[in-house]
C-alpha cells in the first residue's frame, strides 16, 4: 500500500475535527486553530511530519510533552489502521546489535531502505522474525520478505513503527557501520597485504540480492549459501576494491583454487591457494550475485555485479569460462569514482597535449584512440568530452558498458539482444542533431563506415580501435573494408596509448646504465654527462613477508616497487602528406615512417622520456612499448634528417647514402 493511501485512511480517523493532540497544542497557545488546520492539511498533502511543519510555522521547538503526546496518538492510529501491534522504542528495548546482525545476515539493507522496515528480533520456537514496518500493508514488501524467509522455514511477524522511529533506528545502524568501516580501514592500513578470513565483514555495505534465497536451486547453490563461502566471496571483492585493482581472476587448478589480482597492469597472487573442494561453491556464488545461470557450466556467460563500497557504487563486469578443472571467473572492476578527467592530467608531453586538444576542438572529422584493452582509452575519450562539454554542444555516446557518468551528455547503453548495437545507435544519433559523437568501440565494417560518414557530414566522431600503434589504425580500417579515400577524407588523427607502471619514488634504486643497455633502446651515451636512471625495488612474496616482519617494508608500494601508472601516447596528426599515403593504400610501416619524419613522437620515444624523467624504468619500457618496428621507424627518420656531410659539410639529398664530393658514408652506423 502506498504512503498516500495510508494518509487517506488516517484522514478518515481525524475527519475534519482536530485530534486530541491538535486540541492540546491549540490549548497550550503554541499555535492557533487555523494554524493547526493549515499544518494538518500540509502534512496530509506532503507527507511531512506534523511536528516538523508546526515548528516551521512558529519558528519554535515543540515542547517535549507535546511531542510525546503526538507520538502516542500516532501509534494508536497506526494500530487501528493496520490491525497490528505497534512498536515504541522508548518502551520496548531494541538491541541495535541484533538489528545489525539480522540486516547483515538475513534482510539486506536495500530491502530495509526501499520498503522502510527493520528486522527487530528472531524467535526460535517456532522460527520467526519480527519486522517493524512503517507500512505493514505493503504487499510488495511482504512478497520480498516471504521470498527470503520461506526457504529458510522462518515465519513473518509484523509490527508497525512510526517513520521517525524507523529513521532513527536506521541511522543508528548506519552510524555503527561507519565506525566499523573506520576501524577496518585502520586495520587494513596497519596490515596492508594481510587479510584475515576470520574478520567480520559487517562494516562494509556489500549486500546480497533478495533472490539469492531461492529453495529450488541445486546442491552448488546450497554450498554457496553457506556463510563461510559468502564471507570468502565478499572478502575477495573487498580486498580488490581496497587495493584498487582492475581485474580479479578466480582460477580453478588441478589441486587448488587460485585467486589473482591485476594491479597496475600486472597479475599477482592475492591469497594463498584455496582448497579445491570449494571451487563449485565459490563459482556458484559469483554466478548467483552476477545473475547468471548456475546450471549452465558448458558455455561462457557474461553478467554484472553492482555493489556499494565506502559510499560509492561499484560495478563488476563478470565473465565465466569453462576450463579443464572448473569454470574460470574473471571480474573487471569498473570503479571510476576516483579517476580525474582532464587531458593535462593524462598527457605529460606539452607538444602531444596541444596536438590532441587541437584535433578535439575541430568541428567535424574522425579522431581515433587505439590501444589494447585496459590501456586507458575510455579515460582519454572522456577527458576530451569533459573539455568539449558545454551547454552549447550536443554530445551523445554509445557505449558497452557505460564506464563514466558525465553530466550534460546523452549516454546510451548497447543492448544487442534488442537490436541496439553501435551502428544502429549511431544512425539514430545522426537524426538528433549531434555536435560530438562517441562510439565506444568500432568493431565491424558497418559501424566504421557509419562513423566515417558522420565525420564527413559535419560531426566530430570519437571512437576506439584495437591496434598496436597509431599507423596500424589505417590498416585496421582497411581490413574492415573501409575505402582508403573515405579514411583519408575523414580522419583527423590517431592517438595510440599504453599505461606504464610508475616506479615508487620512495624506494626506487638509482643507477648508471651501460652504453650497451642504452644502445639497445636507440639511445646514445655521453662521456661528459653521467646519466642516472632508476630501477624498481620489487620483492618476491617471501621477501615481502620478511621485510614486513622486520618493519622494513616500503609503506608506499608495499614491496611491489611500483605505485600507480602513467600514460604513454603516440599522437599522429593526419597531414596532407599522410592523406596522400592513405589514399594510395601505403603500408602502415611507410605511414609511420612519414609521420615520424613530420615530428610524431612514438610510443617508444615517449616512454623513454618518462624514463629520463625518473617516472618509470627501462624494464617497463621493454614490457610495454619496446618493439623493433618502433625503433626502426625512429632510426630511419633520424637518418633521413641527416642532410649534411659530416666531413665536408656539403648538403646531401635524402636518397644519398654517401657524400658525392668526399665519398664519406652518410651514416656512421
Amino acid at each position: 500500500m502506498s504512503y498516500s493511501s495510508s494518509m487517506q485512511r488516517r484522514a478518515l480517523i481525524v475527519k475534519n475535527d482536530l485530534s486530541p493532540f491538535g486540541n492540546k497544542v491549540v490549548e497550550t497557545g503554541y499555535v492557533s486553530k487555523e494554524q493547526m488546520k493549515q499544518a494538518l492539511s500540509e502534512s496530509r498533502s506532503t507527507g511531512r511530519s506534523l511536528p516538523e511543519i508546526l515548528e516551521a510555522i512558529t519558528g519554535r521547538q515543540l515542547p517535549p510533552d507535546l511531542i510525546r503526546q503526538y507520538k502516542k496518538q500516532q501509534l494508536f492510529e497506526l494500530k487501528i489502521l493496520y490491525g497490528v501491534e505497534f512498536l515504541d522504542p522508548e518502551i520496548n528495548q531494541i538491541g541495535t546489535s541484533q538489528v545489525g546482525e539480522l540486516i547483515d545476515s538475513l534482510i539486506p539493507i536495500d530491502i530495509c531502505r526501499r520498503y522502510r522496515l527493520l528486522p527487530i528480533s528472531k524467535s526460535d520456537e517456532p522460527p520467526s522474525i519480527l519486522i517493524a514496518m512503517v507500512d505493514p500493508d505493503n504487499l510488495d514488501a511482504q512478497d520480498n520478505l516471504n521470498r527470503i524467509l520461506r526457504p529458510r522455514d522462518i515465519g513473518l511477524q509484523r509490527t508497525v513503527i512510526t517513520l521517525e522511529d524507523f529513521q532513527e533506528l536506521l541511522s543508528k545502524y548506519l552510524d555503527e557501520n561507519v565506525e566499523k568501516q573506520k576501524q577496518q580501514a585502520d586495520n587494513q592500513r596497519n596490515n596492508a597485504n594481510a587479510v584475515d578470513f576470520t574478520v567480520e565483514l559487517d562494516g562494509l555495505d556489500l549486500q546480497d540480492a533478495p533472490e539469492e534465497g531461492d529453495a529450488d536451486l541445486g546442491a552448488s547453490l546450497k554450498d554457496a549459501d553457506a556463510a563461510p563461502v559468502i564471507a570468502l566471496v565478499n572478502k575477495i571483492l573487498i580486498k580488490a576494491l581496497q587495493e584498487k585493482v582492475s581485474d580479479i581472476h578466480i582460477e580453478p587448478q588441478e589441486e587448488y583454487l587460485r585467486v589473482r589480482f591485476r594491479r597496475d597492469g600486472v597479475l599477482r597472487q592475492a591469497f594463498d591457494p584455496l582448497p579445491k573442494q570449494i571451487v563449485p561453491a565459490v563459482t556458484a556464488r559469483f554466478k548467483i550475485i552476477a545473475e547468471l545461470d548456475i546450471a549452465e557450466r558448458r558455455a561462457p556467460q557474461d553478467g554484472r555485479i553492482r555493489r556499494v563500497f565506502e559510499g560509492r557504487k561499484v560495478d563488476f563486469r563478470v565473465n565465466t569460462l569453462p576450463s579443464r578443472y572448473g569454470e574460470k571467473v574473471v571480474l573487471r572492476i569498473l570503479d571510476n569514482s576516483s579517476t580525474q578527467l582532464g587531458l593535462d592530467k593524462l598527457i605529460s608531453d606539452v607538444e602531444s597535449l596541444q596536438i590532441v586538444r587541437d584535433l578535439a576542438s575541430r568541428p567535424f572529422g574522425l579522431l581515433l584512440v587505439t590501444g589494447p584493452t585496459g590501456s586507458g582509452k575510455s579515460t582519454t575519450l572522456y577527458s576530451i568530452l569533459a573539455e568539449r562539454n558545454d551547454p552549447g554542444v550536443n554530445i551523445s555516446t554509445a557505449e558497452d558498458p557505460i564506464e563514466y557518468s558525465l553530466p550534460g551528455i546523452t549516454q546510451v547503453q548497447v543492448i544487442r539482444e534488442k537490436g541496439m548495437d553501435f551502428a544502429s545507435i549511431l544512425r539514430a544519433f545522426l537524426r538528433q542533431d549531434p555536435d560530438v559523437i562517441l562510439v565506444g568501440e568500432t568493431r565491424d565494417k558497418e559501424t566504421a563506415k557509419t562513423a566515417i560518414e558522420a565525420a564527413l557530414t559535419g560531426h566530430l566522431v570519437l571512437t576506439t580501435l584495437h591496434t598496436n600503434d597509431a599507423a596500424g589504425a589505417i590498416s585496421r580500417l582497411d581490413e574492415m573494408g573501409v575505402e582508403p579515400f573515405m579514411v583519408s577524407g575523414a580522419l583527423l588523427g590517431v592517438v595510440a596509448q599504453r599505461l606504464m607502471r610508475r616506479v615508487c619514488s620512495d624506494c626506487r634504486i638509482p643507477y648508471t646504465p651501460s652504453a650497451d643497455e642504452l644502445a639497445r633502446f636507440g639511445l646514445a651515451s655521453s662521456k661528459d654527462v653521467e646519466l642516472t636512471l632508476y630501477k624498481a625495488k620489487s620483492l618476491e612474496l617471501e621477501e615481502i613477508q620478511a621485510a614486513k616482519a622486520k618493519n622494513q617494508l616500503c609503506s608506499k608500494c608495499a614491496g611491489v616497487g611500483y605505485k600507480g601508472r602513467c600514460g604513454v601516447y603516440e599522437v599522429m596528426r593526419v597531414t596532407e602528406r599522410l592523406q596522400n599515403l592513405i589514399t594510395e593504400g601505403a603500408p602502415s610501416e611507410r605511414i609511420k615512417e612519414a609521420a615520424v619524419e613530420e615530428g610524431m613522437k612514438t610510443l617508444l620515444a615517449y616512454s623513454l622520456e618518462l624514463v629520463m624523467q625518473g617516472n618509470t624504468t627501462l624494464e617497463e619500457v621493454e614490457r610495454v612499448t619496446f618493439t623493433d618496428s618502433g625503433l626502426e621507424a625512429e632510426l630511419k627518420a633520424k637518418r633521413k634528417s641527416s642532410l649534411e656531410c659530416k666531413t665536408c659539410h656539403a648538403e646531401l639529398q635524402p636518397e644519398w647514402f654517401e657524400c658525392p664530393y668526399c665519398m664519406t658514408p652518410r651514416f656512421s652506423d
